[in-house]
């Protein structure tokens, strides 16, 4: 018989599940987000021990292994204390007339709708660095950005 007519079975059919992508560079995290981190992986853990269904079982045990990596590497960053922007910081400024109110977080803690920026983003990059009446280019424009506050979250 051809091989054109042979079927396996329905797995060979199936599209390949990938892992889930870690984030290059750093895994940098707040208190906060280790803590979401814990809760996920406790959750997932869960979610395992009680799953039969071999598809939900594999697609669970995936994420599991997303996030007891994200554990394993996090970083946990000191809440900072001086009036600089950094990893952390809670900002609030002014940008096309305004006001904004970020929180510069790690990759999983990100969140844009609550105001959460990953620092990979170009907006949490802009502001790093920077200190209460700076004026920070950003999106092309010079001085787009006026710091106006610096705090801890």
């Amino acid at each position: 018989m051809s091989v054109a007519f042979r079927r396996d079975g329905d797995e060979e059919h199936l599209e390949p599940k990938f892992e889930v992508p870690i984030p290059p560079g750093p895994n940098l995290v707040t208190v906060r987000g280790r803590e979401l981190i814990l809760e996920k992986v406790s959750q997932l853990e869960a979610q395992v021990a009680a799953l039969t269904e071999e598809t939900a079982l594999t697609g669970a045990k995936r994420d599991l292994r997303y996030w007891q990596a994200r554990l394993d590497t996090a970083q946990v960053q000191p809440i900072p204390e001086d009036s600089t922007v950094r990893f952390g910081s809670r900002v609030r400024f002014m940008l096309g007339n305004k006001l904004r109110e970020i929180v510069i977080v790690g990759h999983d803690e990100a969140d844009p709708a609550q105001d959460r920026l990953a620092f990979v983003a170009p907006l949490a990059k802009a502001l790093l660095g920077a200190e209460v009446g700076d004026f920070v280019d950003f999106n092309g424009r010079e001085e787009a950005i006026e710091v106006l506050e610096i705090g801890a979250p």
